[in-house]
């Protein structure tokens, strides 16, 4: 290894930890990223990427893997009661529908094929802005550059002593991956392009929701939507009579969940004072955990994953709190207002009405973090 090659140490092995990782490793450094637990283990259900993070993905040289198992729906429908909204084919927008597991093994791959050391069952539990990490073992080591990304209770963060504050909402989910039952559910209702994402919304008599979200040929990704306040919606294992009792046509797949272990998350928002101290920068639910309103949570922790390391290679030996204090400066923005937009979707329940893919609310979906003008101001 050269000497004089840069080195930063990465705390949290998940999507945002996993790409800043990459991406450093591939710009020159040597990096080495700390995941607490004893192993990985590729646990979550479904989840949906849009152009911010597929734009990071073709860097880190992670898309070909990812494809392999993954897919766009023809459409995103939106039903009140089993009655259409609104059916959107979201035409120019970038975007994929898979499992979890499968995006974490595919920057799993990414990160050792570019170098990155990879230590589990290595705890970092504090940081200075100086440049150096402590584990919980009481060993140190410094670097060029420490990620903070190890999650919404982040202990690099928080030995920081970084101001924040956190919103809740009423409202919260429960995640399940399941088979397709793609045939049962065509039986049900002939009619319904089950390969579409289906945003099912009860409103009255009680608040339930089913954001059933096709992962690939093979799996579905459901999440169950309740208020925290609904002790039998938000009940885990699931009350099935209920759910099928607002929901029939997805009896085959809600049968499944039912016997699936789950956990209920309620929504919230976490809005740090600000995301650099030094020589550390954290991204992820360390700094912006959003409600998944817009499924931007993982874009977003990816999309500053990589202007991170962007950010940092290009600053000079004694400029890098001064890089990453700029680099806050213009990507912080747009984060700032997929989290209010978010918050306002989960607050307002407006989604539920449909035609939600305009304006303000996909401009994530279609940023491109990679594109080097894209903070040039346009005539």
């Amino acid at each position: 290894m050269s000497e004089s090659r840069r080195h930063a140490e990465v705390s949290g092995g998940g999507f945002a930890g996993l790409t800043a990782a990459t991406a450093l490793a591939r710009m020159g450094w040597s990096v080495r990223l700390h995941e607490r637990a004893p192993e990985f283990r590729t646990e979550g259900a479904g989840i949906v990427l849009w152009n911010n993070s597929l734009q990071v993905l073709d860097k880190i040289g992670a898309m070909p893997d990812l494809m392999s198992k993954s897919m766009t729906p023809p459409a995103y429908e939106t039903r009140m009661n089993n009655v259409m909204q609104s059916q959107e084919t979201l035409d120019g927008i970038r975007w994929r529908t898979l499992t979890r597991p499968h995006l974490y093994d595919t920057l799993l791959v990414a990160a050792r094929e570019a170098g990155v050391e990879i230590l589990v069952g290595s705890e970092v539990v504090s940081a200075t802005p100086e440049g150096r990490i402590t584990l919980a073992d009481g060993s140190t080591a410094d670097a060029d550059l420490i990620v903070g990304a190890d999650g919404v209770s982040s202990a690099v963060r928080d030995s920081l002593g970084v101001p924040l504050k956190r919103e809740r909402s009423r409202d919260g989910i429960t995640r399940f991956l399941v088979p397709r039952h793609k045939s049962e559910l065509q039986a049900l209702e002939p009619d319904t392009n089950w390969d579409n994402v289906i945003d099912f919304w009860n409103l009255d008599p009680r608040v339930l929701r089913v954001l059933y979200t096709p992962a690939n040929d093979d799996e579905l990704y459901i999440a169950l939507m309740s208020p925290s306040a609904d002790a039998d919606g938000s009940r885990v294992p699931i009350d099935l009579d209920l759910w099928v009792s607002i929901f029939p046509q997805l009896a085959p797949v809600l049968e499944d969940a039912a016997k699936t272990p789950g956990k209920y998350y309620g929504y919230q928002t976490t809005r740090l004072e600000h995301w650099t101290e030094g020589k550390v920068a954290l991204i992820g639910d360390a700094a912006h955990a959003m409600c998944p309103a817009l499924a931007q949570g993982a874009g977003s922790a990816m999309q500053n994953a990589w202007t991170l390391a962007v950010a940092a290679t290009a600053a000079g030996e004694s400029e890098m709190a001064d890089a990453l204090t700029e680099w806050e400066r213009l990507e912080r923005p747009f984060t700032d207002r997929v989290q209010d937009r978010s918050q306002w979707y989960a607050d307002s329940r407006e989604m539920a009405n449909g035609n939600q893919f305009v304006g303000e609310s996909v401009e994530a979906a279609l940023y491109n973090p990679t594109d080097p003008h894209r903070h040039e101001v346009k005539a």
